[in-house]
């Protein structure tokens, strides 16, 4: 097992081709601040450039997974400061500049891997957002997710809760919990379409484990791929969401499929090439 050094609100491991990113500020369920934003930009950075990394598992230390943004960053602060502040991140904006939340959930959303996110407790605003990141998102029984934007804090939603939670779970369900804030549990959570599944809590860590050894042996460049395509799909016409299906299936049946059929018809794994293309 391989350990980066990190900002130590972030933990983050690499053993035998999967990569774990702990948020690590347990005692207030993990909150989203600076210090762990810029340790999250730091293991995806290591990510990108260790080819040999094929999964990523993201997971909360403690009682909690991500209590959203770190309200410490703001409560307390001048009124004049925090407008400043505020004033400064809009002018960033319009200059498409991104700043480090930006990026972290951009290339978060573009990781070259596929992502686990296991939710080992509450994940509330921010923390929600980053749960639904996951290509696969499992949830302990005891966890819940929780909107807190409009209820709370008397913004919209954001960390792309907008854009995930409709496509996920549909628009009454999605407006009810947004404008609402009611907790939503993990086992609620499965049967929307949220997450993928809810297990026992002690069970959580070895079945992203598991999960992430049945991923580690897939083709890398097929995952991405369809990633993207399950993405497009929500936005695409038929016909030229057919055509893009076309376009990525010619790219990796013949480096694929042959494999795959022999192991098949040999009662086997198939062994893909474990090259990252991204």
């Amino acid at each position: 097992m391989t350990n980066i050094p990190t900002d130590e609100s972030v933990l983050f491991s690499v053993d035998d081709g999967v990569a774990t990113l702990i948020l690590n500020q347990p005692e207030v369920l993990n909150p989203l601040s600076n210090s762990m934003i810029d340790g999250i930009n730091q293991c995806l950075e290591q990510i990108e450039s260790d080819h040999s990394i094929r999964v990523l598992i993201i997971t909360g230390a403690g009682r909690g997974f991500c209590a959203g943004y770190d309200l410490s960053q703001a409560a307390g602060v001048p009124v004049e400061e925090f407008e400043s502040r505020i004033e400064a991140a809009n002018e960033a904006s319009e200059e498409k500049a991104d700043t480090n939340f930006d990026r972290a959930i951009k290339t978060l959303s573009r990781c070259p891997v596929p992502t686990i996110t296991a939710i080992n407790g509450p994940a509330a605003g921010g923390g929600l957002g980053l749960a639904l990141l996951g290509d696969v998102t499992i949830a302990a029984r005891s966890a819940f997710f929780v909107a807190t934007f409009n209820t709370v804090l008397g913004i919209v939603p954001d960390l792309c809760v907008s854009w995930n939670v409709p496509r996920r779970v549909g628009r009454a369900r999605a407006l009810g919990s947004a404008l609402l804030g009611h907790r939503i549990t993990a086992e609620q959570a499965e049967d929307w379409g949220l997450i993928w599944k809810a297990v026992e809590d002690d069970e959580l860590m070895s079945e992203a484990n598991r999960i992430a050894g049945e991923l580690k042996r897939t083709s890398p460049e097929t995952v991405t791929r369809t990633r993207r395509l399950i993405d497009a799909s929500l936005s695409n016409e038929f016909d030229a969401h057919y055509e893009l299906e076309i376009e990525h299936q010619n790219i990796v049946r013949p480096k694929n499929m042959k494999i795959g059929a022999d192991a098949f018809m040999e009662k086997r794994k198939p062994v893909f090439d474990g090259t990252r293309e991204w």
